[in-house]
């Protein structure tokens, strides 16, 4: 991966053009792509695009703070790393890259239970709050190991992914015959995923002390079971738009979600998320904090570690400056009166929202 000036980097947009000149086509397309027709993932992105602001003035942000609180645990910004299978794919440093960057800038990482190295190496990089990631891939007994192995290994917090009960149809990878290394390990696996329910998770809550999240969360109806079965944090995802095809955007669903959970546990929501609007508008909409796919993949393609803690920092600089000029001391006061429904005006991708860069169709959508 060829080395490049991150100092000189000025905008997020900047982030994307390093990443793909550093990613190779496949990496690209695993990145950056979703399943069949690709319109769940647009929706992410166009969901959006159909809030807008409404800035308050003249209130002395002279000063204003980002930070935040989940789950006990205060952080910097409210945006976390989101669990990114096959970060090796991305960058040699895969896991280490985004603890040891989140760390730096003071926030919280995933782990994903499919990407590199192990997760005891992983817990041993920094002592900031990390997440675990998992996927069924066993019965109860091989979980409860993989959970205890977590705590040991001192992770803060468990998440169970719920939104992937089989491995969807990404045809990008499919017409090109290229797979990630992990999932070409774990192909067996998904009878197991395929199978778990409610009282799967009722076990856990029964058996195991360590806060859990629920990803994969797309309607209000699972996000009130979600609470029922004792889930912590309740995580509005749609796998980046890579499970099913033809869904809602995640944007679309947080309201409904916040609305049931009214404050029972925190919220998390990704996907589409590009700009410092994005967060602010998923905090309005009643999100405790984002957490970023995509975006991440980018900084560790252009960088490694250094390329993360860069598009962080430039992501909390876009923050503060929307809730400057939307009249925001701190996200206590952020709340749906700071947004409404609006037009879009550009066509939805993976990277419309950066209008200054040019990189041809075909290596950045379809």
């Amino acid at each position: 991966m060829r080395q490049v000036p991150l100092e000189n980097v000025r905008s997020l947009q900047q982030i994307a053009v390093i990443a793909r000149r550093n990613l190779t086509q496949n990496v690209w397309d695993y990145l950056m792509g979703g399943s069949e027709s690709e319109t769940t993932l647009k929706r992410n992105r166009l969901s959006f695009d159909c809030w807008g602001l409404r800035p308050r003035i003249l209130r002395s942000v002279a000063e204003v703070d980002p930070s935040t609180n989940f789950l006990g645990k205060s952080i910097r910004l409210p945006v976390m790393l989101a669990p990114i299978g096959s970060l090796q794919e991305l960058h040699p440093d895969a896991a280490l890259a985004t603890a040891k960057a989140a760390a730096e800038v003071g926030t919280i990482s995933f782990m994903s239970s499919v990407t590199q190295p192990a997760l005891e190496k992983v817990a041993a990089a920094t002592s900031a709050p990390k997440v675990y990631q998992q996927y069924i891939r066993g019965d109860d007994d091989w979980l409860d190991g993989e959970v205890q192995r977590a705590i040991n290994a001192g992770f803060d917090f468990f998440c169970l992914t719920v939104d992937t009960a089989l491995y969807s149809r990404r045809e990008r990878d499919l017409i090109k015959r290229w797979a990630p290394a992990s999932r070409l390990t774990c192909v067996d696996g998904f009878r197991w995923q395929s199978a778990f329910t409610w009282e799967n998770v009722k076990r856990f809550r029964d058996k195991h002390e360590i806060p859990l999240i629920l990803k994969g969360i797309g309607c209000a109806e699972d996000a009130s079971l979600a609470v029922e079965h004792g889930a912590a944090c309740i995580y509005v995802s749609n796998h980046g738009g890579r499970q099913l095809d033809h869904g809602r955007g995640s944007i679309e669903v947080l309201p409904e979600v916040a609305k049931e959970v009214a404050g029972k546990a925190d919220i998390l929501v990704d996907g589409g998320i590009m700009r410092g609007t994005d967060v602010v508008k998923a905090i309005a909409l009643g999100a405790t904090a984002v957490c970023i796919g995509k975006l991440q993949g980018l900084g560790l393609g252009a960088g490694g570690k250094d390329g993360l803690v860069t598009m962080l920092r430039l992501l909390e600089d876009e923050i503060k400056t929307t809730m400057q000029l939307t009249g925001l001391h701190n996200f206590s006061e952020c709340n749906g009166s700071f947004v409404e429904p609006a037009e879009p005006v550009v066509s939805p991708h993976q990277i419309s929202p950066y209008t200054h860069i040019d990189l041809p169709e075909p290596e950045y959508g379809r």
